[in-house]
């Protein structure tokens, strides 16, 4: 039998998330299953920062519509969904930005270099 985990939930780095999975296939093996660690893949990296400036989502809304949703009465962060790299952000009027989606670091800090220059045109004054 071959154990697919899909989040070990929680691990701060590649390695942890490799090392969590790991153990969690020796688990099953202690519970008597033919368990075998193989093809080890991460499907989705999150990440979060503080960019320490509110911001005008209605404004950044309007201008960004085509990729982007904001429903203050439903959710309070506005939703961009990144076509290249393919990540989707979570923007709060806070400043504070969760970035989710990606397959590898290098599409977080991809995606959040992109942001970066459009979120400071929307910065509250």
């Amino acid at each position: 039998a071959v154990v697919s985990t899909q989040s070990t939930g929680g691990a701060k780095s590649e390695e942890e998330s490799r090392l969590a999975s790991r153990k969690y296939a020796r688990i099953i093996q202690k519970l008597g299953f033919p368990a075998k660690f193989v093809e080890f893949k991460i499907q989705n990296m999150v990440g979060s920062c503080d960019v320490k400036f509110p911001i005008r989502l209605e404004g950044l809304f309007a201008q960004h519509g085509q990729f982007s949703n904001y429903e203050p009465e439903l959710f309070p962060g506005l939703i961009y969904r990144m076509v290249k790299p393919k990540v989707v952000l979570l923007i709060f009027v806070s400043g504070k930005v969760v970035l989710t989606g990606a397959k590898d670091r290098k599409d977080i800090q991809e995606a959040f270099c992109s942001i970066y220059p459009i979120l400071k045109n929307f910065r509250k004054k």
